[in-house]
């Protein structure tokens, strides 16, 4: 018997209308529940922001976890949903605006939120080994004026390098680059890519 899959979609654009990565996230998700209807589909919008890592946040997580005050642990509840909702997914579909060369900082804040010693990784003799093995994801990067995986894309390879980290190594890269010089036209080569990618991978 096969177990449906449950796809993690996360979005990051500022924008809500007229937003590139959430248009290619929602046909690339749509694609996706197309060849498995029984899956499951948890989105998580960072857009609005997240915490961001502080002494507190730090000293909670470095407490051995049978050991936290309930101060500790409410600290650390949110990071606990996110990493739950990463470690539940097969499928995880990120949408990555590139901002002034970067990912968002509400995305780089989930990164920061999720990278966690002894839930998504761990320190071993030989190095970090990544927990999360066996997913697959999709990186949906949307550009202006930047080309993907130029020298000056220090979100897609970032991301990619994270995602390693924790255990994710098959990552596919969704690219909609420099899409501000012919909108419409960009916009259909973003659908043809989501096309392609999820028929690469069926």
């Amino acid at each position: 018997m096969t177990t449906a899959k449950t796809i993690l979609k996360i979005d990051a654009s500022a924008r809500k209308a007229g937003s590139m990565t959430r248009e290619m996230t929602d046909t690339l998700v749509a694609r996706l529940l197309a060849s498995d209807a029984d899956a499951r589909v948890l989105t998580r919008d960072v857009s609005a922001g997240l915490p961001v890592v502080d002494e507190a946040w730090i000293a909670a997580n470095f407490t051995d976890p049978a050991e936290r005050t309930p101060e500790q642990k409410l600290k650390l509840a949110l990071s606990d949903t996110l990493v739950a909702e990463l470690k539940s997914a097969d499928v995880v579909v990120i949408a990555a605006p590139l901002y002034n060369f970067g990912i968002p900082s509400s995305l780089k804040a989930w990164v920061d939120m999720i990278a966690r010693a002894r839930e998504t990784f761990r320190y071993t003799e030989a190095g970090p080994e990544g927990l999360l093995k066996g997913k697959k994801a999709y990186l949906v990067v949307a550009t202006g004026g930047t080309p993907v995986n130029s020298p000056v894309d220090f979100a897609t390879p970032y991301l990619k390098h994270v995602l390693a980290f924790v255990g994710i190594t098959d990552v596919q890269v969704v690219a909609a680059d420099l899409y501000s010089t012919d909108v419409e036209a960009k916009r259909a080569a973003a659908r043809a890519a989501v096309e392609q990618a999820v028929s690469s991978a069926a």
